[in-house]
């Protein structure tokens, strides 16, 4: 048996294990929900048509085979605003959309400078520079915090952060990071070396030496139990600090701000982790790449902790929902590799994905939607707390502007996580019209448009609770 016929058939085993025991499916769920359920073909089978499917085998036929993505779910032919809709014109709310969406899909205002772009200039080759590009550049100079003023772009966020590595070690002459256990912060050999998702590392190799791995600050899931001392004491951040005193040479802790399953840190987390890293000449690079823009209610997941870091990485809605296109926001005292290539990419000043970010940009700030995120999202929580009390299924709610999370366990007392259950609540969501990412494996995370309406949120709610409840009532 090959290793990734054994892997897909202990994926498999894991599906059908049953009621809330931890299984292969919640130790392996990591960013999304596994492809290889029996739940998702039992689903395509009672949902999809012939034309679909033909397309999905053709899929399947062309790309390769992996656990996130290929062979996938469904085909669609739209998307507009909160929703897309699939090939047979069935439309769901997508609280999904890979966190790219904080303007909603297919927005006029940014197709609108896309295609004016298109006509204006089209590429920037490699030794030249263009309006777009350097207009795009000042304009995340100022808005992000502190002295963050220097700028690298790129196609995508595994990329800036690679450029966030290659700059620290630059900076400081130093190779090691310190990053966290089921983090995610891309999928290329560096971002999976300093990453904390078994999915991608697991038979990868020798990987990037000297990436210390230590726990994430997790209040629901703390590996020191902090829920029965009576809460977080922040012991993760002085294990962290910890690391730092007993490493002695470490280049720079790289985290997410906020982890997009979500976990909000402890208020207090980040600036004590901050103040760690001052003490011991350690650069602090926050991954905010599905979490900036807005969807935290500010337009840096950072502001709400009210702490700066070194490095700044932001990418996934800064196209626009439309193109790739990625950003290193530096301190300008950090530019010191004048010397050397950090990123180098052909689309490094790609004045058409420019034209997506400024016009994103405006419309973030022209349509209120930091505050929006902040009003919605709090009603969001309060929805979804309120429905907690209606289903011993959910074991926590969480979340923070429009990112929100749903773990789901077999009891509460245990905290157990409930991977199955959550398998079977998402598909029975998606056949009523409701799109969301299962994370973790048992996490159910929502994460609309900023530009989301009340009323769809209660529609996402309602589809939820009858789901929720559906399965329930298998279990019994």
């Amino acid at each position: 048996m090959t290793v990734s016929t054994r892997r897909r058939s202990m994926c498999l085993a894991a599906n059908v294990s049953g009621g809330g025991e931890m299984s292969d499916l919640a130790r392996l769920g990591s960013e999304g929900d596994l492809n290889l359920s029996p739940r998702r073909a039992r689903w395509q089978a009672e949902h999809l048509d012939a034309e679909t499917r033909a397309l999905l085998a053709e899929d399947a036929r062309y790309f390769l085979h992996q656990a996130l993505s290929t062979p996938c779910l469904n085909a669609l032919r739209g998307c507009g605003g909160a929703s897309i809709e699939d090939l047979q014109g069935r439309r769901y709310l997508d609280f999904h959309g890979n966190y790219v969406h904080q303007v909603g899909f297919a927005n006029p205002a940014v197709i609108e400078a896309i295609k004016a772009q298109l006509d204006e200039l089209p590429f920037c080759t490699r030794r030249y520079t263009n309006r777009t590009a350097v207009a795009l550049a000042r304009r995340l100079a100022a808005l992000a915090p502190g002295d963050l003023n220097k700028v690298l772009f790129c196609p995508g966020g595994t990329g800036a952060v690679g450029m966030a590595l290659k700059l620290a070690r630059a900076a400081t002459g130093r190779h090691k990071t310190i990053s966290m256990w089921e983090s995610f912060h891309g999928a290329s050999l560096d971002t999976i070396s300093i990453g904390g998702e078994r999915i991608f590392r697991e038979g990868a190799g020798p990987l990037l030496p000297g990436a210390e791995h230590v726990p994430p600050p997790d209040p629901y899931r703390c590996v020191w139990d902090c829920h029965a001392r009576g809460g977080c004491d922040l012991k993760c951040a002085a294990y962290i600090e910890y690391v730092l005193e007993r490493e002695g040479d470490v280049a720079a802790v790289v985290a997410e701000t906020v982890r997009a399953t979500p976990v909000v840190p402890h208020p207090e987390f980040w600036r004590t982790v901050r103040r760690a890293c001052d003490r011991h000449g350690t650069l602090l690079i926050l991954d905010e790449i599905p979490t900036a823009l807005g969807r935290t209610g500010t337009m840096f997941a950072c502001e709400q902790f009210g702490v700066v870091p070194d490095m700044l990485v932001i990418g996934k809605g800064l196209g626009g929902g439309i193109l790739p296109l990625a950003a290193l926001i530096a301190r300008e005292d950090l530019d010191v590799a004048a010397d050397r290539a950090l990123g180098h990419y052909t689309h490094e000043k790609n004045p058409v994905a420019c034209a997506a970010g400024l016009a994103t940009l405006d419309y973030i700030e022209e349509h209120g939607l930091l505050a929006r995120s902040r009003e919605l999202g709090g009603y969001l929580l309060g929805r979804l707390e309120a429905m907690k009390a209606r289903h011993p299924l959910i074991g926590d709610v969480r979340g923070i502007g429009l990112l929100a999370g749903v773990e789901l366990v077999a009891d509460r007392a245990s905290r157990t996580p409930a991977a199955d259950a959550a398998d079977a609540v998402m598909y029975a969501a998606l056949a009523r019209g409701l799109s969301f990412k299962l994370t973790g494996g048992n996490v159910i995370l929502l994460a609309p448009p900023l530009t989301v309406t009340k009323e769809e949120l209660d529609r996402a709610v309602a589809i939820l609770d009858e789901s929720l409840s559906d399965v329930e009532r298998q279990r019994r």
